[in-house]
């Protein structure tokens, strides 16, 4: 593989648990570098994806862990050389390796295939994977990567021999301008990450100019009911996509969804043709509008709809996408990545639907002070559809360990707009675990919510 003009036949991974950097690094190791890297000794998500991708993983941080031959040295946009002793010994050399970090990386390897990027502020992970088993079903070999494992997959990514290069890309702190795409996925745009982006004039202005980027042979495949995603896409030079369940003029559409068996159904509109009654594992109208990017991306794509239809129907999913851990004590327990108010509306909505009959315990660990702080009044309006909340407290972020804002102020702000909501706080994940091992019976559905280590209650829970 060749990365700035320098063949690269080994690399080394600083900060390799993020689930961005696994991805990078298990597709470079399947490419055939050799690939190691160091973290912090805890276990994170990805630990098992990178043992069963045999990549070493140095612990804890030391210089002495830096190859003293290597070719290519990537590192996560957590550290820095006032937080990282690897780094900052490697910024102090005046003769070093290609020393990128992550997005750079990233986005140079993305430049040297026919790149697709997925982006937009929520089912970036779930679109991503999504199309990437349509297309490897579909016999268009792609190379995927996702920022989640996804059962159907080796671990984050497909490696694939075609030049289609499907990548989830992500808008915080403004990794979008290391893309150069061929074709973008665009689901929606809704104000997120205000420790980077101070404004929702900032936030959206990343995404405007990421589709003046695409090129005049290129594509935009974009949510024509999201108002913004409608107003940015007018920029677009390449040719231009919609999909929509209420936009009438929306090239692709969903419409008279149901739910049976665990499933759900629609009918799909090509150009007002109607294509027939089509059904998806994947519960919630979020999901809905995730397989209409799918499929109209997949038939642009050049794939037949008979094969689209058969394909959307058998992907099940990513890893941390209300995926099913188990059952304790004959309760349901999910685990959910939503983090952002928006997030958690559609995913209560789809489990409610899903498993009417249940009785839905939510656990919820706030991800960073300035999201909870800046969204407070959209996270107090956004647990309508569960019948118990726990509160944990808020897990900072390695950039912001703490802030003007706690659990407790969201908890009264959440029983002033539903005052017959059951909810309480319970600091850490030991004891909830606990609260949980009393109280929960078959007829409950624990859904455990949030970016950070929540999930680490369902593995405790189902121990064996």
């Amino acid at each position: 593989m060749n990365i700035k003009g320098k063949e690269i036949k080994t690399a080394y991974f600083i900060g390799i648990k993020g689930v961005g950097m696994t991805m990078l690094a298990q597709f470079l190791a399947e490419s055939g570098v050799s690939v190691s890297g160091s973290d912090n000794p805890e276990n994170f998500m990805t630990t098992k994806v990178l043992q069963k991708e045999k990549i070493g993983v140095l612990a804890p941080f030391a210089v002495k862990n830096i190859p003293s031959k290597v070719d290519l040295i990537v590192y996560s946009s957590a550290y820095n050389a006032e937080n990282n002793v690897e780094l900052k010994h490697l910024l102090a050399k005046k003769f070093k390796p290609l020393l990128l970090i992550y997005a750079v990386a990233l986005g140079e390897i993305f430049s040297q295939y026919d790149g697709l990027a997925v982006c937009g502020s929520h089912g970036k992970t779930t679109v991503s994977a999504w199309l990437g088993y349509v297309l490897y079903k579909g016999g268009l070999s792609p190379n995927v990567l996702v920022g989640a494992a996804v059962p159907q997959f080796k671990g984050n990514i497909l490696k694939g021999r075609s030049r289609c290069f499907v990548a989830e890309t992500d808008e915080y702190q403004n990794k979008l301008q290391y893309f150069f795409p061929q074709g973008v996925l665009l689901n929606n745009i809704d104000y997120d990450h205000p420790d980077f982006f101070k404004t929702e004039k900032d936030y959206v202005k990343v995404f405007a100019e990421f589709i003046k980027k695409i090129p005049s042979q290129g594509f935009l495949v974009f949510n024509a009911d999201d108002k913004i995603v409608l107003k940015v896409s007018a920029d677009c030079r390449g040719q231009k996509i919609s999909y929509a369940l209420h936009n009438k003029g929306a090239d692709y559409r969903a419409t008279d969804l149901s739910v049976k068996n665990g499933r759900q159904y629609f009918s799909v509109w090509e150009q007002g043709k109607n294509l027939g009654r089509w059904s998806i594992l994947l519960s919630g109208e979020h999901n809905v509008y995730n397989s209409l990017a799918v499929i109209a991306t997949a038939k642009k794509l050049g794939m037949n709809f008979f094969d689209i239809k058969k394909t959307v129907l058998s992907f099940t999913g990513t890893e941390r996408r209300l995926q099913f851990l188990g059952k304790y004590q004959g309760a349901l327990i999910i685990d959910d990545y939503a983090h952002h108010p928006t997030e958690i509306r559609a995913t209560l909505a789809g489990v409610r639907t899903m498993y009417a009959e249940s009785n839905i315990i939510t656990v919820f660990h706030p991800h960073t002070f300035t999201r909870t702080k800046a969204l407070l009044g959209g996270f107090s309006q956004s647990f309508n559809d569960t019948n118990e909340l726990i509160l944990l407290d808020i897990y900072g972020s390695a950039r912001e360990k703490q802030g003007g804002v706690s659990s407790l102020d969201l908890l009264q702000k959440i029983k002033k707009n539903s005052p017959n909501l059951k909810i309480s706080h319970i600091p850490t994940l030991e004891q909830v675990t606990e609260y949980l091992k009393a109280k929960v019976t078959k007829n409950d559905l624990v859904l455990l919510m949030g970016a950070g280590d929540v999930f680490r209650i369902g593995e405790n829970l189902l121990k064996k």
